[in-house]
């Protein structure tokens, strides 16, 4: 039954990707779908890959493991739309360019710190594709017994196929359904696990649980404070430097649509991320023996209600997590590919933008299948450190202050960038590391950020002469509302 409900979502997202086909024709359609995307249809969209594997299996995993402390992650996630709706929504989408990169060269007016954010934003993707590809091969092989590597190839294969067939437009329509597909396959069979929690009498937790799992910062971990800060400054200042997050905002038709989508956003992810929470502490009572795996969602139904009630809810919350590997990979593919195409490949070209999608999705596939597997959450959090230590620095000050220097934020970005790469390359193939080394590799946030900040405002104070000679008139453009500024249109079109 489970196997039978992964089908359907893999049919249903390639119909309704072939339905993006029919829309899709132009170079803007495949990169922006044209910016013509309303709020709440992007912001559905946004929903559906944002919520990952990592929020989909992880957050309720860690939970189960961690206790109380892992509610962070869900805090800190959508926390971090907030931060992005005040200082980035609006100026980035009237910035009128099409990605990361192409904010950093129109903002700066230098290739070279172009071509760095080019080499990031490919980093940061494959790194956040990487655990959706392995948690599909978990969770295949859970419902099949097949290898690992076929789960990731499966999701792989159709991501591909929606992205090439249609890009943003196409993916528009399949993240939207998969958004509302993963919410009902989280909240409706937690309506029948409650019912039957109530029905057996409403068991607690532990005299144990109550002091050691419940309570935040309660247990023994060693530098558990600084851990939790860390995680909580990556979690609220990475999302804004998350390449498939920020490509959603340059499809809404101008600023103002932008922070309305990042509102309606906010509703949305705060709805989805009350259900983890709720299977996470319904597995520490009934399922503690699995504790350490992203398995609890996908166990519980069976465990706890049985039948074939259980066996109906357990397909439910299996076609969900696909439904969530399907769609972050759909959104990442598209903002790695669009750099790709254009700084790699040396042309934005809808041709282009088909190979440069094949690359998207081969690298981090590879890497699943020969990396060794980390909870899925975890190596999403370092995702987001390594954006939160690059990207959040240039867009921050590259969108409200002038004298950001395109040396100042070309060092930023290599010291930034390169330090959290640094741990978490360590942290993937060498790690978990013990003491105080270990924590700052495993959240590497706390001392990254400030740095990348530090040394990009130093930078530039000694650098005044790199400051871009058309930074006036680019700061007038972000921050000017649209129904005062009516010469716009794409920023390549009017600096030729």
């Amino acid at each position: 039954m489970s196997l039978a409900a992964v089908v359907i979502v893999v049919v249903a997202a390639i119909l309704i990707g072939a339905f993006g086909l029919r829309l899709s024709r132009t170079t803007s359609d495949f990169y922006v779908a044209s910016r013509t995307v309303t709020p709440l249809w992007n912001a559905s969209a946004i929903g559906g890959e944002y919520l990952s594997a990592a929020s989909f299996l992880g957050i309720a995993g860690l939970i189960l493991t961690h206790g109380a402390d892992m509610l962070w992650l869900p805090v800190g996630w959508t926390g971090g739309y907030l931060v992005l709706l005040v200082l980035v929504s609006a100026p980035l989408r009237r910035s009128g360019a099409y990605t990361l990169p192409d904010f950093a060269e129109s903002r700066l007016e230098s290739m070279a710190v172009r071509r760095t954010a080019s080499v990031l934003v490919v980093l940061i993707g494959w790194l956040y594709l990487m655990p959706q590809f392995q948690s599909a091969g978990i969770v295949l092989r859970a419902i099949t017994g097949a290898p690992g590597w076929v789960g990731g190839l499966v999701v792989a294969v159709v991501v591909a196929v929606n992205v090439l067939s249609g890009g943003m437009r196409s993916i528009t329509f399949v993240q939207a359904f998969q958004y509302w597909l993963k919410l009902t396959a989280l909240a409706v069979p937690l309506v029948f696990l409650l019912m039957a929690w109530r029905s057996g009498g409403a068991p607690g937790l532990s005299e144990h649980d109550m002091a050691h799992w419940q309570l935040p910062l309660s247990s023994a971990k060693e530098y558990g404070l600084y851990s939790t800060y860390s995680l909580i400054l990556a979690t609220f200042l990475g999302t804004m430097g998350l390449p498939h997050v920020l490509v959603r905002f340059y499809t809404n038709p101008d600023g103002r649509a932008a922070r309305r989508t990042t509102l309606v956003v906010l509703s949305l992810l705060g709805a989805f991320y009350l259900l983890p929470a709720l299977y996470g502490w319904l597995g520490r009572i009934y399922a503690p023996d699995v504790a350490g795996t992203d398995a609890v969602v996908l166990t519980l139904p069976g465990r706890v209600i049985g039948g074939t009630l259980g066996d109906v809810l357990t397909a439910l919350v299996t076609a969900g997590a696909f439904a969530a590997f399907l769609s972050t990979s759909s959104g990442l593919t598209v903002s790695v590919a669009g750099v790709i195409a254009q700084d790699l490949l040396g042309g934005g070209a809808v041709r282009a933008f088909r190979l440069a999608t094949l690359m998207a999705v081969a690298v981090p596939l590879v890497l699943a299948v020969w990396a060794r597997a980390l909870p899925v959450a975890d190596v999403v959090g370092l995702a987001f450190a390594v954006a939160a230590s690059s990207f959040c620095p240039l867009l921050v000050l590259g969108i409200w202050w002038r004298r950001l220097s395109s040396t100042g934020a070309l060092a930023g970005l290599f010291v930034g960038g390169g330090l959290a790469c640094t741990a978490v390359m360590a942290q993937i193939t060498g790690g978990p590391y013990g003491g105080l080394v270990g924590a700052l590799l495993a959240q590497p946030a706390a001392w990254t950020v400030p740095i990348a900040f530090f040394v990009m405002v130093v930078v530039s104070f000694l650098t005044p002469h790199r400051v871009p000679l058309g930074v006036a008139r680019t700061m007038v453009r972000l921050h000017t509302p649209e129904t005062l500024n009516l010469d716009r249109g794409d920023w390549r079109s009017r600096s030729s």
